[in-house]
């Protein structure tokens, strides 16, 4: 009897540590409003799932610091790493420093994306939808405004080294080159790095040169909101001229709801975070995941800006 019950003790214990998990997470930046209600979110998330423990770390826009966590993560036995990518151009770097341990990228787009192992996947939204809904939004509005002969505005660059960057500045040259967008004109194009201080001390400067402008496009939603400061500082009346964005923040949707910010597009912070924990959670268990898992872009406006209150 008394062996039965140690047996059964050991196949207790055996099973509970089979069901403990770890998972490492390093993203790129903490200081990022959307990203920090992107690790928020996957903290909530992690903490309902029974033998999951999680972690993250800031790697604060250092590759080799964030290739030094993936490392760590390794050496201290992690089941799974997640990563969001501090440069999106270093994937292989990155990818190799997990070596067999599954890892997941989340949100950030790597450039060896198309060339991953069946132990790491890509969690995040397809990125050609986002520049594009928003260009063609403001597009339609110009038209609707009556400035279908011409229109001339600015364009507003994420990070350069950044894929999401640079696929969503392309998504507005590509509705630009559209027969029916083909009437607006991008006066000038430079990156203020996801920052809305940054944005607002470029917006200023550009107003300085007293050329007419009829719209700003901008990569996120923080830039365009330090656009839109700098506009109303300088006594810009804002119905005069069209904002497009990309996230859907919640301060984003406060500028919406005021009157002055015309369009922007919704990246599921939620879907993104719990798909790339769900995702690791498959690698590690050994099942098939996608290379490249996708929630979809929303397109918001004033009309259904409500939907999305309290999502990012």
């Amino acid at each position: 009897m008394k062996k039965t019950l140690i047996a059964a003790s050991l196949m207790a214990l055996t099973a509970t540590g089979a069901m403990a998990q770890e998972i490492g997470a390093t993203f790129s930046r903490f200081d990022d409003n959307w990203l920090t209600v992107l690790r928020n979110g996957m903290t909530e998330y992690a903490g309902t799932i029974d033998g999951l423990s999680y972690q993250q770390v800031d790697a604060t826009d250092d590759l080799a610091k964030q290739i030094d966590q993936v490392k760590n993560f390794v050496a201290n036995g992690a089941d799974a790493i997640i990563v969001n990518i501090v440069d999106t151009s270093a994937g292989a770097a990155v990818s190799a420093a997990a070596g067999n341990v599954p890892l997941v990228y989340v949100n950030r787009e790597p450039d060896n994306v198309n060339e991953l192992p069946p132990t790491q996947a890509f969690v995040a939204s397809n990125e050609i939808e986002s520049g594009t809904l928003s260009a063609f939004e403001v597009c339609k509005n110009l038209r609707a405004a009556g400035k279908g002969n011409g229109a001339r505005g600015y364009l507003m660059n994420g990070q350069l080294s950044n894929q999401a960057a640079v696929q969503r500045s392309k998504d507005v040259h590509d509705v630009i080159g559209m027969d029916m967008c083909n009437f607006m004109e991008i006066i000038d194009e430079q990156p203020a790095n996801w920052s809305r201080d940054e944005a607002q001390d470029l917006m200023t400067n550009w107003m300085s040169s007293g050329e007419p402008f009829d719209f700003v496009l901008a990569n996120n939603d923080e830039m365009a909101i330090g656009a839109i400061q700098a506009m109303k500082a300088s006594g810009m009346d804002m119905a005069d001229v069209q904002v497009g964005g990309v996230d859907a923040s919640q301060d984003a949707l406060v500028v919406m709801a005021a009157g002055d910010y015309d369009v922007t597009v919704f990246q599921d912070s939620v879907g993104q975070g719990t798909g790339s924990i769900d995702a690791a959670l498959k690698l590690i268990a050994g099942e098939k995941v996608d290379s490249k898992v996708y929630i979809p872009f929303v397109l918001v406006t004033p009309e259904n800006m409500d939907e999305f209150l309290d999502k990012n």
